[in-house]
């Protein structure tokens, strides 16, 4: 990045209404346990400040409820949330179909907008001391044409967490992502191994190398898990993600 960009980034900073707290959870892939640690992020949070708050600004794909459709990722967020916020908050877009956001908006013929997303979190923050927001996917899916998840977090300019699926090809998925963060200015602010292959070979290695090269804090292990709940995930927060 270059100097007008990080300046640009700091500028955002000072004009994002702050909480306290506030981070952005990507993971090495589609399906390795997103939605659980930022779950699980939530709970850990709210022991320390009273208001926490998740988001899920883009999802795609959803489930029948009494209430309407709606996706399984943002309604794991609101049960760990302390806060009740309107959906147009917590999950401003909802798209039908399954699919990389890109492409699943295109059907529903929405177009994603990395500034509309951003004055919805800038909205959120208003309600929260603590806010957990979870991307899409992986750190480079594609929410339009001109824009990804990248874009995104680094429009919001927050610390990001890293989400590593423990399966074969980790380390390599791991590793670029973390760089692929830092590219972006962003600080990449710890990391949680989640073990989604039962049969991975060498885990203890794989985690050991990770702890090793992705300079950053180890939040917590997730051992394989057949029904993921997360409250039985314990993470450990950094003490400087605890000042007021």
């Amino acid at each position: 990045m270059n100097g007008a960009t990080h300046t640009a980034a700091a500028h955002r900073m000072q004009l994002i209404p702050s909480p306290a707290f506030a981070c952005f959870v990507t993971g090495t892939d589609t399906g390795v346990g997103k939605s659980l640690v930022s779950a699980a992020l939530l709970r850990a949070l709210a022991r320390h400040y009273p208001r926490v708050v998740g988001m899920k600004p883009v999802a795609a794909g959803t489930i029948h409820t009494p209430q309407g459709p709606a996706s399984e990722d943002a309604l794991q967020l609101r049960a760990a949330s302390t806060v009740a916020v309107p959906p147009a908050l917590d999950n401003p877009v909802l798209l039908p179909d399954p699919l990389s956001p890109h492409l699943a908006a295109e059907r529903a013929g929405v177009r994603i907008s990395v500034p509309a997303l951003q004055a919805r979190y800038e909205a959120l923050c208003e309600h929260a001391d603590a806010v957990v927001v979870e991307g899409a996917g992986g750190f480079l899916v594609p929410l339009a044409e001109d824009c990804t998840i990248a874009d995104l977090a680094q429009a919001l300019a927050i610390p990001v967490v890293l989400v590593v699926g423990l399966r074969l090809g980790c380390l390599n998925h791991a590793l670029l992502t973390a760089q692929a963060i830092r590219a972006r200015g962003l600080p990449l602010a710890g990391w949680v191994a989640n073990q989604i292959d039962p049969d991975m070979a060498a885990v203890e290695d794989n985690v050991a190398y990770l702890r090793r090269h992705l300079g950053a804090p180890l939040l917590g292990r997730i051992g394989y898990l057949t029904q993921p709940l997360s409250a039985a995930v314990e993470l450990a927060l950094p003490p400087e993600w605890l000042r007021r």
